[in-house]
């Protein structure tokens, strides 16, 4: 018996042998693709938490399921075409080719007839037309003038239009001068450019702090981290320039969490954002604890000023407890802040500005080997609207300080009894502590979505929110008559909705709804782009 147990031994051995150098082979692929699962597994778990990574995976083997893609595809088109089923017949009277005779003046009518068409804005609009009060009208034709003399002009060639170039730069300069550059900053002098709106000035601003890092650190694999509440520009800039973002949930005052941003920091991180206030809430994160993040892991720091820039400063001098959000903060390597917004200029303008010239020259693209010439260009854009700089400059020097005062003390002023009106309301709760002029509010007991829809049959135009499902407005210069109004129609709203709840047609709730409740964000982000596709 033992002869035979060592014959069987030694021939499983040879014939173990013979495949010996195929395990080489396999082995290490075997381990590399484990290795990999690892990385995808952990990697799962740390974007999305336990939960999220299960139904992931657990969505992705549904979907492999015969004729479960099909379904999802249909009920998206469903969805899509309920939500464009007003737009199609307006697009059929659309023009899709050039007129064989020119209209000449009878443009002019056709373009007077097309505004008229569009639905009142005045005074029902969240954000969107800043401008309002009893100076509406000199100021639209202040800035339209101003726009108007210098509309053939483009800082491209500053050669030739000198005083656009002028134009611009002291716009920017004026714009610091109200976020820390009269003040003793350590790191060089306050310095930037004009964009063309904010979300041109935080691509700007993640790109250069991308090639800045790079530069300094030498980081080829660039990570950013935000706040959940931060811009979706933010998504957009990592797209754009492949840098991997990291959106971390706010704490329960829906401010981002230091603490939690802090533990995504790695050698590879090139930048975290604060935001004053977040679009959202209208709260201001909390940028010097950000500061010090940046300052000790030596990183750099934006801070989304986009809707505050123009007023925080002057709040703060009104007495209002407004946190520390500029470049007086240590750590804060730039700033945007949108000119078209509460500064009042023309739609089109922002000003994106840095700590000192050694980052901001990371923002610059120049090429030399072109046979059309040396290139240098400063923002995204090559070309720019010279007419739209001079609108911003004649909007910030007619207005002047006092002018800024005046306007912020005004609508915070409503922004406060707005707030305190939805807090009297009972089925309602205000979303976090508003520093400024942006109030979200949810409800427990009705669904907000559904009141949102009726208020939009009321004429207002709001902001619908998710996580948590909320709505909010933010407050211009429109509502200075109309905020009584507003809590009017929003109490009238909530009775309606609570004696007949259910979704209104061609309202936005039920999208909402799907979309809050719908694990797979991927479909959610297919809704969206097959929507906007269908209304290009």
């Amino acid at each position: 018996m033992e002869a035979r147990l060592v014959r069987l031994r030694a021939e499983a051995n040879a014939a173990l042998a013979q495949y010996e150098p195929l395990a080489l082979v396999v082995a290490p692929i075997v381990t590399l693709f484990l290795a990999r699962a690892l990385h995808v597994t952990l990697r799962a778990l740390r974007e999305k938490g336990i939960k999220g990574a299960v139904l992931g995976f657990i969505i992705t083997f549904v979907k492999l399921i015969p004729g479960v893609n099909w379904y999802i595809e249909f009920e998206k088109k469903k969805v899509v075409d309920k939500l464009q089923s007003g737009n199609k017949s307006k697009r059929e009277s659309w023009r899709t080719e050039l007129p064989n005779v020119g209209l000449n003046r009878a443009t002019i009518q056709e373009l007077e007839d097309a505004r008229n068409k569009d639905v009142a804005w005045q005074g029902k609009c969240s954000g969107t037309v800043y401008i309002g009060g009893s100076e509406s009208e000199n100021h639209f034709t202040l800035i339209n003038e101003a726009h108007a003399m210098f509309s053939h002009t483009n800082p491209l060639h500053q050669d030739v239009f000198q005083s656009v170039a002028r134009f611009e730069a002291e716009v920017v300069a004026m714009t610091a001068a109200l976020l820390g550059s009269k003040e003793k900053i350590s790191g060089g002098q306050i310095c930037g450019n004009m964009t063309s709106g904010g979300t041109e000035s935080i691509l700007l601003a993640v790109k250069t702090s991308r090639d800045y890092m790079k530069a300094k650190k030498g980081i080829t694999e660039p990570e950013m981290i935000i706040a959940g509440s931060a811009h979706s520009a933010y998504d957009k800039a990592a797209q754009y320039f492949k840098i991997k973002l990291w959106r971390v949930p706010v704490n329960k005052d829906y401010v981002a969490d230091s603490k939690r941003i802090r533990q995504y920091i790695n050698r590879n991180t090139i930048m975290i954002v604060g935001s004053a206030p977040g679009f959202p809430h209208g709260v201001i994160d909390p940028i010097e604890e950000l500061g010090e993040l940046a300052t000790k892991y030596d990183i750099c720091l934006h801070v989304d000023l986009c809707l505050g820039g123009f007023v925080l400063p002057f709040a703060r001098k009104l007495g209002y407890p407004i946190p520390p959000f500029d470049f007086t903060v240590k750590g804060v390597t730039s700033i945007s802040t949108d000119v078209h917004k509460y500064g009042l200029g023309p739609k089109g303008t922002s000003v994106v500005l840095y700590r000192n010239r050694e980052i901001r020259k990371h923002q610059f693209v120049a090429v030399t080997e072109w046979s059309g010439g040396l290139y240098v260009s400063p923002t995204i854009a090559g070309s720019r609207p010279g007419g739209l700089i001079a609108g911003a400059w004649a909007a910030m020097m007619s207005l002047g300080l006092n002018g800024y005062l005046e306007n912020t003390r005004q609508i915070m002023e409503v922004s406060k009894k707005i707030e305190k009106g939805i807090k009297e309301i009972p089925e309602l709760f205000v979303v976090g502590h508003p520093h400024m002029t942006v109030i979200a509010f949810g409800s427990n007991d009705v669904n907000i979505f559904e009141v949102n829809d009726i208020m939009t049959l009321k004429g207002w135009h709001l902001n619908p929110l998710q996580r948590p499902n909320s709505i909010h407005i933010c407050v211009t210069l429109q509502h200075l008559n109309v905020h009584e109004d507003f809590l009017r129609d929003l109490r009238e709203s909530i009775k309606t909705v609570k004696q007949n709840p259910g979704p209104v047609d061609g309202g936005f709730a039920p999208l909402y709804g799907a979309a809050g409740k719908m694990p797979d964000r991927g479909i959610v982000q297919d809704l969206l782009v097959e929507f906007m596709d269908s209304s290009c």
